[in-house]
Order: structure tokens, then sequence, then C-alpha cells
């Protein structure tokens, strides 16, 4: 496999950074994962424009344009000859070192684009649902890079991890005020009485508002429009915990898993049995009736139909 780095298509075993590159220095960098189907990228221009916003915003640079961006990632893709693929772009702050010993800036960013098969999940998840689990953390909505999707996962993914060691899907984030934000790695969406309800995601605050701690994600803003056009009234809020319990359905979004049902809820609680005020036990709640509910169901068949749909529009670029 070869990946494309800084212009260039080089073997994913001789790619290189250099030593001083910020991502790797300090964590300073932004990502999209995007998935391909029969040669062209799904929404290739919104993920394009995320970046880019998320890149003037937090001040990493404001150089770039979106079309030779987007150019270079289907170039990836016909280079590596796929056409169902996991795509991610990589955006850091480039050299440090280059600019310090020039003492000007900013210096180039690094870009690396790297095309994989798309990640396999099985049918089970889709057809029974996962259970989902409570990040040990809280989201902070005063972070500089609240809602962006920056290099610093490492408390996400060690809150996946941790989800996975006791079999379940996903973990979920709770923000201050201890209401449900998102996973590790999606958006979360309730159904009760009918309606979708989503917290709402960087950009869509009200003035005076504080940015929510929240993405904006492709899949997400997929899946409002259809709900929008087949009548499903959508609402944004940030639900309690108690309302995730007792929704009718629960589902998570990404570019991955497209839409993936959540039947089951872990939470941590103090062991009845034991002696120790400090020993707690793992319980499991049911979401309704723990089976994958019809409006997830149908959203699902109906977002893969439409990424079948917008990727066989045209031939790769």
């Amino acid at each position: 496999m070869d990946v494309w780095i800084n212009g260039e298509f080089v073997s994913d075993e001789d790619a290189q950074v250099s030593a001083f590159d910020a991502g790797f220095q300090h964590g300073i960098g932004i990502f999209e994962t995007m998935v391909a189907r029969n040669g062209r990228v799904f929404r290739v221009n919104q993920h394009m424009n995320r970046l880019l916003d998320s890149a003037e915003t937090l001040m990493l640079t404001d150089r770039l344009h979106a079309e030779p961006l987007i150019t270079a990632v289907h170039h990836a893709l016909e280079h590596n000859k796929q056409t169902d693929a996991r795509i991610r772009l990589t955006l850091t702050g480039g050299n440090l070192n280059a600019l310090r010993s020039t003492g000007e800036g900013p210096s180039d960013p690094t870009i690396l684009i790297v095309v994989q098969p798309p990640t396999e999940y099985p049918e089970s998840f889709f057809t029974k649902g996962v259970s989902v689990l409570l990040a040990p953390g809280r989201l902070n909505p005063w972070q500089f890079t609240a809602g962006h999707k920056t290099l610093d996962y490492w408390n996400r993914i060690a809150a996946l991890q941790g989800a996975a060691s006791v079999g379940a899907g996903e973990a979920l984030w709770l923000t201050p005020e201890a209401k449900v934000a998102s996973g590790s790695v999606s958006n979360i969406f309730l159904v009760s009485g009918g309606t979708l309800i989503t917290p709402p995601a960087r950009g869509e605050q009200l003035k005076g508002e504080l940015v929510p701690p929240v993405l904006p994600g492709i899949t997400r803003r997929a899946i409002i429009e259809l709900a929008q056009r087949t009548g499903i009234a959508v609402k944004e809020g940030l639900p309690s915990l108690e309302d995730v319990m007792g929704a009718d359905e629960v589902f998570l979004t990404n570019s991955s898993w497209h839409v993936l049902p959540v039947t089951g809820l872990g939470l941590t609680v103090k062991a009845d049995t034991s002696e120790s005020e400090n020993e707690t036990e793992l319980r499991h709640h049911t979401i309704a009736d723990g089976e994958v509910g019809n409006t997830t169901a149908d959203l699902r068949a109906a977002l893969l139909e439409l990424i079948e749909q917008e990727t066989s529009e045209a031939m790769p670029l």
C-alpha cells in the first residue's frame, strides 16, 4: 500500500515525517475519516470544508484549499486501486524545527492520506445492536478544541478500549452538567415518541452559548436530512442519561459503521454485596425491548442507499 504524503506517493513502510513534526511532538493536528464507494468519497466536500474550517479556527493554517485536497484524496484512492475504502486524511502543524531555524512562520503543514479496505464489523452489530458504556470523564465545552476532530484522542480511545474490554461497542461521554453529548468516535441519536433527538454540534449553538463539545458529523447531518425527508421530526437537545435509558430507540453514527443500533447500556454501580465502599460492578440496562427499532433500521437502510446513490452519480475525479 502506498500513502500520499505532502504531494508524493511512498510505500507505507517508507513514509516518514520529521521528528520535529508538531503532530508527533505535541499532538497538534486534525484529521478526517471518510468512506469511499464505487471509487468516490461520500460527501467529500463536506469533509474538506469541515477540515479547513477547523484548520483556520484553530489557527493551524489558512493556506489550504478544498479542491486540491479532494483531488489528492481521489488520486490516492485510484493509485491504490481501491473502489470501496476507508480513507484518513491527517493534517498536522508541520516541522517545528524548520520554523525555529528560520524564525518565520507559519511552517508548511504535513498532509498524509491513507487508503485502506473498509473496516469489517460483525453483522450482529447491526441486526442485534450493541451495548455502550459511560466514559470515565466529562467533555469540556470550555476547551479551545471542543467540537473539532483533533489528534488528541487518547482519552477517547482509552474509554473505547475500556468499553471493548467488557464487551461494549462504544463509550458515551457526558457534559459537565451530566448530559449525554456523544460517543468516543460517534454522534448519538435517540428516538422518543416518534421524534429524533440529537445533541447540538459545534456551530449549532445560539449566540452567547458555549460551543458544544460535539463534532458536526457528516453522517450525522445525512441522517438528519433523511429523517426530515421522510417526515420524522428532528429535535436538537442534550439528553440526560435517564432520557437515553428511557428512549424507544438509540443509535450511533460515524463514517465507518454508518448507523449502529444501541440496545443496552452498561452502568458501573456500587456492588451490593461488597464490604468495600470502592468496589463496583457493571450492571446492564436494556434499551426499550432490547431489539433494533424500526426507525433505526429504516434510517440505516436509507443511508446505505444514499451513499450508493451519491457515489454512483459520476466517475471518479
